[in-house]
């Protein structure tokens, strides 16, 4: 039986390497470009690479852009989208990383601004985080405050390798809730040479206290309830093998009851909704900014993705961050008191806090209300990746 077992354990294993070889050739050769989990045996390996223009923004004529992959630490391939400056020479450029919001994916928020930086001279890189969008990782819908950091640092690898790239001037930028994942990886990969961020959030505070009207919205009292209400969760996943899903904005009320949506942003918009609700609505529900495998957009997170948060605080060591440190935030957003203690906690003598006049959270998402302080951002990596 032992002789039988070598035997066989290394013919499975080169006939699973083989099955997905040919699977993954059989799909160039085709033209399709999406493949699932169990066509690639791979849980790591990307969901699809769409070559296609899909984002929720016009293609601009002023870069070259191409679909790029990466691994992580962890072994997740990451799908990405380059942007490079047309006619840029031989010259190497300083680069950035963008991600976030937090849900979204990089036809997005994020891949609108890696455009827009790639247009002012940059070398910009838009990425689906682990577990999102094209990117890899098993099971879908997973948010963790350690791989999402690692994801930044993974673009870091990946576009100090790239010949146009300068990689001692590489920046990073997080939006909404990929906002703190970028101070914590800036605070940590001494190879990041500026950070910044728009209208973040710090999502281990949002999901560990709750994200209230300025402040944080969970007693000691609710966010006991609120571990007792994920961890029975974990009961019901375990018994039945397979992972619920439910919105991360986990509400407690005054009796103590604890309860979450089953999408994040309901299918309808209620009757007289809540400003907040409405803003994320109008974009990711409606044509402006609606992506198929924006989990924003289509469903939710896995129920007890906020467990990953609760004890885990992002800016632990925002102190220790020495770089230039851009931080813009709306002046009506929701989320401005996540930037502006961000702000106050960031170590270095170089930073600067934008709070944008008029603008709300939604608003620095696409540039619909004109209100991105696009020329900001370009200044600020241009004096500090110089």
């Amino acid at each position: 039986m032992a002789s039988l077992q070598q035997h066989t354990v290394p013919l499975m294993k080169t006939f699973t390497q083989k099955l997905s070889v040919a699977l993954l050739l059989y799909a160039s050769l085709s033209g399709v470009t999406t493949m699932s989990y169990a066509e690639t045996l791979n849980p790591n390996a990307p969901v699809s690479m769409v070559t296609t223009w899909d984002k929720t923004f016009a293609e601009s004529n002023k870069v070259n852009h191409r679909k790029v992959t990466f691994q992580n630490r962890y072994g997740i391939t990451l799908v990405g989208d380059l942007y490079i400056p047309r006619n840029h020479g031989d010259q190497k450029l300083a680069a950035i990383a963008v991600s976030g919001p937090f849900g979204a994916v990089k036809e997005q928020s994020s891949g609108l601004y890696a455009q827009t930086l790639a247009e002012q001279g940059f070398v910009a890189l838009a990425f689906d985080p682990s577990y999102t969008g094209e990117s890899g990782g098993q099971p879908r819908n997973v948010a963790s405050p350690d791989i999402n950091t690692e994801d930044f640092s993974a673009a870091v690898d990946f576009l100090g390798l790239q010949k146009e790239v300068d990689r001692n001037r590489i920046g990073i930028l997080g939006i909404c809730g990929w906002g703190g994942m970028a101070l914590n990886a800036a605070s940590m990969d001494t190879r990041v040479k500026a950070v910044a961020t728009s209208v973040m959030y710090d999502m281990s505070r949002a999901m560990g206290h709750g994200v209230g009207n300025g402040k944080d919205r969970y007693s000691a009292a609710d966010r006991r309830a609120v571990l007792q209400y994920l961890n029975a969760q974990r009961w019901k996943d375990a018994e039945s093998g397979t992972f619920a899903h439910g919105g991360h904005d986990i509400n407690v009320d005054e009796n103590g009851k604890v309860t979450a949506a089953e999408r994040i942003l309901p299918e309808a918009l209620p009757t007289d909704p809540h400003p907040v609700l409405k803003e994320f609505y109008d974009y990711y529900r409606m044509p402006r900014g609606f992506h198929a495998r924006s989990v924003n957009s289509t469903g939710a997170w896995t129920a007890t993705m906020p467990l990953s948060f609760m004890n885990m605080p992002l800016l632990s060591y925002a102190g220790e961050i020495t770089i230039p440190t851009l931080i813009v935030t709306g002046e009506n957003a929701h989320s401005r008191y996540f930037a502006e203690d961000a702000f106050k906690a960031v170590g270095s003598k170089e930073k600067e806090l934008v709070i944008v006049p008029g603008a709300n959270h939604v608003d620095l998402y696409d540039n619909v209300a004109g209100k991105i302080p696009f020329a900001q951002f370009e200044q600020f990596f241009k004096t500090s990746l110089k």
